[in-house]
């Protein structure tokens, strides 16, 4: 790696879209340093969003991903290995060598982590939201993959939603600046992704972490450039989005066939 190479921390959660991530940067850009922290605790989260959103719906979300989620991760198998293999993604562990694992992004020892590392740049792969005073602690630029266009489809699963609301044009991938709201921070680059008929909502995210992973390298060269710019957001309402219920799956399912 060039010694003027900015210095890249990779801040993020347990799971294969971070090993991915993780595996493209070393490709153009090696992270000094991976930070993982420890996924909220199953009871904390539901209850956490049953505050939000209401226990009958969280309910319906459970629902939807104990009985039809694994149904459609099965299904969706060899769809995965052709999307796998067609962004060249790499999903294999990253060693334990590199890796620094936190309780959670937001408390002292992060903090103390990302000083230590010093790096010029964050990027964000799947962590809870991340608080000001860690997105202040370095000065650093935070910027994060969203599965969605930003500001229409913020949130969650924004390829599904975008397809059940019939906006294919709006089905996509943000790369973004983070600030501290909720996918707020100002947009550097948007794609979008056409699903197959043999997507489905299990394979929809492979394929935004793919073309997400695309944009990312361009937008790092740049901002390693010393570049600084933003784009327009699209027309329309800024939303929040969450997980469909069981109900709701099915319901578009069988009216609109977006699976």
């Amino acid at each position: 790696m060039n010694s003027n190479a900015p210095r890249l921390v990779l801040l993020a959660g347990q799971g294969e879209p971070t090993n991915i991530a993780y595996h493209a940067l070393r490709t153009f850009l090696p992270p000094c340093a991976v930070m993982i922290e420890q996924p909220v605790p199953r009871s904390r989260f539901l209850k956490n969003r049953a505050r939000k959103l209401g226990w009958p719906t969280v309910f319906g979300q459970v629902l939807f991903s104990t009985l039809m989620l694994p149904h459609l991760r099965k299904a969706s198998a060899p769809r995965r290995q052709e999307i796998l293999r067609e962004f060249s993604m790499e999903i294999g562990p990253i060693s334990e060598e590199i890796v620094t694992h936190v309780d959670s992004v937001n408390d002292g020892s992060s903090i103390d982590t990302l000083k230590q590392f010093k790096p010029d740049l964050v990027l964000l792969c799947g962590t809870r939201i991340v608080a000001r005073r860690v997105l202040e602690s370095v000065p650093a630029t935070f910027i994060n993959i969203h599965a969605g266009i930003t500001p229409l489809y913020r949130g969650v699963h924004g390829a599904y939603w975008a397809l059940v609301q019939q906006q294919p044009d709006a089905c996509g991938v943000t790369v973004h600046l983070v600030d501290p709201g909720i996918d707020t921070g100002s947009i550097l680059a948007h794609d979008l992704i056409h699903p197959s008929s043999s997507d489905t909502f299990a394979t929809y995210p492979l394929l935004q972490l793919g073309a997400g992973l695309r944009l990312l390298k361009e937008v790092i060269q740049r901002l390693s450039a010393g570049e600084r710019w933003k784009i327009d957001p699209p027309y329309g309402k800024s939303a929040l989005w969450s997980h469909p219920t069981l109900r709701q799956y099915l319901k578009y399912r069988k009216q609109l066939g977006v699976k």
